[in-house]
């Protein structure tokens, strides 16, 4: 190996001006995508009700993957145990919304917002504390032994998921939605529903949040010093171990986040939401391509808009639609849409 090629071996990406250019025409699957879908759905109101719909539904999807992704391409660990961050963190939070009734009932968006976002912490701080727990139990023995750890984190998964029947019972419990979230706006035929928006907010926020801080922040780029070479930011003085380890709390943290939005989604939650949802979760990170913020972001986008108009056009293919996406993404870039830069 050269001295010239190893910048490109560290970063993981041997892109050429033709690699360049197929990641800048990922980035445009998800307008080119929806400007397709105007052709068959024809009528424009139904056209923009179903892509704000699969907007808001990519983006749940992308706060409960881009932690899975984000222990992947940071600490190399494939973590089948996620979605019992994802179960766990929705059950805590359905329990701090239920405790607090009066403002989850009330009236007023401020109480709701403030309802919402005290559950949404509390489903982090649990999610994350069991993330914590999980890492230095089950994951610690098993770093850099992949079919050990797909195997480890799955009986993780069900455990905490048979944990969490045993506290809340088997029944699927149910959460209707804040007063003020119900409903919908109506602007120019096309229905935009309250929930829907919130979502679309809050999931483009956390993935400008994550770009920053691994881009822009002394800890972002020591995380990602630590991955290329973890002996030279140790000898610097820094503990890459307790980075790394804040990595997978943050991500766990994430899940418990996803969990509470997509039971609010839903309406409903159950000890298993979390192992169903990581059929979505996986195929999102594959599309992607494992370890890429950016990839599990356009990946995500476009499973929900998938998902959203094929439901519409054929019915009976949408359960099938994100799989067949994955085969279509896969056939063009077999290493998913984007590979890590910086991330990995």
């Amino acid at each position: 190996m050269s001295a010239n090629d190893e910048p490109i071996a560290l970063s993981g990406n041997r892109r050429g001006p033709v690699g360049y250019v197929r990641d800048r025409l990922a980035y445009f699957t998800v307008p080119l995508l929806i400007l397709l879908a105007l052709l068959p759905i024809s009528s424009v109101p139904t056209w923009g009700t179903l892509t704000l719909a699969g907007l808001a539904m990519g983006l749940m999807i992308f706060i409960m993957a881009s932690g899975l992704t984000l222990v992947f391409g940071l600490m190399d660990v494939l973590n089948f145990g996620h979605g019992a961050m994802i179960s766990f963190g929705a059950f805590v939070g359905v329990s701090v919304l239920l405790a607090l009734g009066p403002l989850y009932g009330a009236a007023a968006i401020e109480l709701n917002l403030l309802a919402l976002l005290l559950s949404a912490l509390a489903a982090m701080v649990a999610a994350g504390v069991l993330g914590l727990a999980f890492e230095r139990l089950i994951v610690r023995p098993v770093y850099g032994h992949h079919l050990k750890q797909i195997l480890i984190t799955t009986g993780g998964l069900i455990v905490i998921e048979q944990l969490i029947i045993v506290i809340w019972g088997p029944n699927e419990i149910p959460i209707p939605r804040p007063e003020s979230l119900k409903g919908a706006f109506i602007v120019g035929g096309v229905i935009l529903e309250k929930y829907r928006l919130l979502a679309v907010g809050l999931g483009l926020a956390l993935f400008v949040a994550l770009r920053i801080i691994l881009t822009r922040t002394k800890i972002g780029l020591l995380v990602r010093a630590g991955v290329e070479n973890r002996e030279m930011v140790e000898a610097l003085g820094y503990r890459i171990s307790v980075l790394f380890i804040g990595v997978f709390v943050a991500a766990s943290a994430l899940g418990g986040m996803g969990g509470i939005m997509w039971g609010l989604y839903d309406e409903v939650i159950t000890a298993h939401m979390g192992m169903s949802v990581m059929i979505l979760v996986f195929i999102t990170i594959i599309i992607g391509g494992l370890g890429s913020i950016e990839g599990c972001f356009v990946a995500a986008l476009l499973i929900g808009l998938t998902n959203n108009y094929v439901a519409y056009l054929a019915p009976k293919l949408s359960l099938g639609s994100a799989i067949l996406l994955m085969v279509v993404v896969l056939m063009w870039r077999p290493n998913g849409l984007l590979q890590p830069s910086g991330s990995r």
